[in-house]
């Protein structure tokens, strides 16, 4: 298979659709996250399906900015530096969570309570070093979503309703610090909703540009020359 820039394109906006699936499956019915549920095989399953989810969603909005860097100009390259940024680092938290945590459970649930008491917007009892710091950076999610929404909005080649999704949802996730965990998650579908419609728009509109150039190859005349 002869790899091009529309296979890629393609490949991301599939990665794009996928992670926010991934996005809105892992919020379903979650439990109230402590430390014994860390030794659960439910959450070895959910964590993993995050760390996925980051990767996808890192996947796909790199594909989404590459197709219209042009448009979306020094404000979409910063929304996507930002927004990559967020999602590498809820990246790094999750592999925290699946092979860190559930090791310290046990000899260190005070830890543990406290790491997830973060993670979830609590407040924690103790310190936990450098995962406060990690935390903090991942508020690089929320502002970079709001401003590579605006972009690709303004840009007008993507969805506007989803470009505008992603933005409002970035916002909403903001008030959500003063909510319950469980109302939180909540507030995760609009981001994944406004990601399946940016990668499906993506993947949509290579398909169509391929199904076009086969077509154009398929009906160009024959060579003068062949032609005998």
């Amino acid at each position: 298979m002869t790899i091009t820039t529309t296979t890629l394109s393609r490949a991301a906006g599939l990665a794009a659709v996928a992670g926010g699936l991934l996005f809105i499956a892992v919020q379903i019915k979650h439990p109230l996250l402590d430390a014994p549920f860390t030794t659960t095989t439910e959450y070895a399953v959910r964590e993993t399906a995050k760390i996925l989810m980051a990767a996808l969603s890192l996947i796909g909005i790199t594909g989404i900015y590459l197709r219209q860097v042009r448009q979306t100009g020094v404000l979409g390259l910063i929304g996507y530096i930002l927004l990559g940024v967020g999602y590498l680092t809820i990246l790094s938290i999750q592999v925290i969570g699946v092979f860190v945590l559930p090791d310290l459970a046990a000899s260190n649930p005070g830890y543990v309570k406290d790491v997830l008491a973060v993670a979830t917007s609590g407040t924690p009892i103790g310190d936990v070093g450098r995962m406060q710091t990690l935390s903090q950076v991942a508020i690089t999610y929320i502002v970079g979503g709001v401003i590579f929404g605006i972009a690709l909005f303004r840009a007008n080649i993507s969805p506007r309703w989803a470009a505008a999704l992603m933005s409002v949802g970035a916002v909403a996730t903001v008030a959500t610090f003063q909510l319950p965990e469980l109302t939180q998650r909540l507030f995760a579908i609009p981001v994944g909703v406004a990601l399946i419609g940016l990668g499906y728009s993506l993947w949509r509109e290579q398909r169509t540009a391929a199904a076009q150039a086969v077509t154009g190859t398929v009906s160009s005349p024959l060579d003068p020359a062949d032609a005998k």
